[in-house]
């Protein structure tokens, strides 16, 4: 018998390098959530959902506004580019979604998120492409930039963005060092601190009415009963700490993250989520050992679709991962796992899937902490019998094929983590909960 009730509150995030199709799961899932609180990253994320064949693709705003009896939060742990959160609330207004109207007191900024500016973009593309530089494949939207001044204690919070005359200060001293440095490392053409104030004093007044102490809203919300998800960003294995640095993001996008980026406590968590593709996929450099470079990556690629929603780069394709899964599991906390995608792999005769890892010639799932060590990695692979067969829109897990059965079941065991959902296709509709997820969100 199923005992466990329905958690006010429940983190999801991507279980690997990123593009697993949170959005879409986010989206699901809030029709059984009142609040979706975002609490990592900046509009280098590109968050995916297609509803009855329409397509829209959110960056900084939680994908739980697309349904009206959802509010969605941006909370203190997201660097916010105003230009880029009102050219979203315009998606919105054009969708004919209500969350665009401050008025519907659907949508809220954390006073406390950290602002990017222009000198943040120039900063970021300077060094991404000066000779010598090592590239990190970032998006080149200046979210890095944003969080060193954060840490750096030199940024400007939403709060200050508000103030115009601290906002002067502020782009004046910031622009007269950023320049600078710009011009003496990489010869950038300064910025001129008059027209981006004039610019910023604009968005500033648009975007005050969504402006709000969001860690106040939050606890409010879990104490009256309200049931909150935390939307992360990227995937576990491009956080700032625990992933495969240097080739990571700018911020915690572990569950961790929820609890820093949102000021709710740990102990209001009530679960964590994490969602894997039935495969891997990374964009970008860094290191990725069950990389496929034949043909069944590029039937991965062709038949996922798989191009980054944001900048349109091809993602390198591979195999499930488990040892990399597996350690994305115990950082999270993670007790379901949902898992996408699994109509891209119909066509595969056999499907590997890496079990454990060869260094030196010794067994061991240790995770290198180095990326020298990703280096010596030899993938032990397990292969297993495709389907053959057509999952693609399946909502009923009996109905999949026996073998696809047998696959996310050797997932399951293979992970430690129960699998909750899968998604049969990129629709809202081709998605299912497994009974036991089912009845915890009831």
């Amino acid at each position: 018998m199923i005992t466990k009730t329905l958690p006010k509150s429940a983190v999801i995030l991507g279980a690997q390098w990123g593009d697993e199709g949170k959005g879409k799961i986010v989206d699901v899932l809030s029709e059984k959530f009142d609040i979706v609180a975002r609490y990592a990253g900046g509009h280098n994320a590109g968050h995916t959902v297609i509803i009855e064949g329409k397509k829209i693709v959110l960056q900084l705003i939680p994908c739980g506004v697309l349904r009206p009896s959802c509010v969605g939060v941006i909370g203190n742990g997201v660097v916010l580019d105003p230009a880029a959160f009102l050219a979203e609330v315009k998606k919105l207004k054009d969708a004919g979604l209500p969350a665009h109207d401050p008025a519907a007191k659907q949508l809220f900024i954390s006073n406390r998120a950290q602002v990017i500016l222009p000198y943040h973009r120039m900063i970021e593309l300077a060094a991404e492409t000066a000779p010598g530089r090592q590239t990190i494949g970032t998006t080149r939207r200046g979210i890095g930039p944003a969080y060193e001044d954060k840490i750096h204690r030199n940024g400007l919070r939403v709060a200050d963005l508000l103030n115009t005359s601290l906002l002067r200060t502020h782009i004046n001293n910031a622009c007269h060092e950023k320049n600078t440095i710009a011009a003496a490392l990489f010869g950038t053409e300064p910025l001129d601190p008059k027209q981006m104030y004039e610019e910023y004093v604009r968005y500033a007044e648009q975007i005050a009415p969504y402006v709000t102490d969001t860690a106040e809203l939050l606890n409010k919300a879990l104490d009256n009963g309200k049931s909150v998800m935390f939307e992360g960003a990227q995937g576990a294995l491009l956080d700032i700490d625990h992933g495969t640095y240097p080739f990571v993001t700018s911020s915690n996008c572990t569950s961790g993250g929820a609890v820093t980026g949102t000021g709710v406590g740990p102990t209001r968590i009530g679960t964590v989520i994490g969602v894997s593709k039935a495969y891997v996929t990374r964009v970008g450099e860094g290191p990725f050992p069950t990389e496929d470079f034949g043909a069944e990556g590029e039937l991965l690629a062709r038949r996922g679709n798989e191009f980054g929603a944001v900048t349109g780069r091809p993602r390198r394709c591979g195999w499930l991962d488990l040892p990399l899964l597996r350690y994305s599991n115990m950082i999270n906390s993670t007790e379901w796992l949902v898992v996408t995608k699994m109509d891209v792999m119909d066509e595969l005769a056999e499907i590997n899937v890496c079990t454990t890892y060869k260094v030196d010639g010794k067994l061991t799932d240790t995770i290198p902490g180095d990326i020298r060590g990703f280096k010596t990695i030899e993938p032990v692979y397990t292969t297993v019998k495709g389907w053959n067969a057509s999952t693609a829109g399946i909502t009923e897990y009996d109905k999949l094929p026996k073998l696809a059965q047998e696959y996310l079941e050797f997932i399951a065991k293979e992970s430690g983590v129960k699998i909750g959902m899968i998604s049969t296709g990129p629709d809202r509709a081709e998605t299912f909960s497994l009974p036991e997820f089912a009845a915890m969100l009831a």
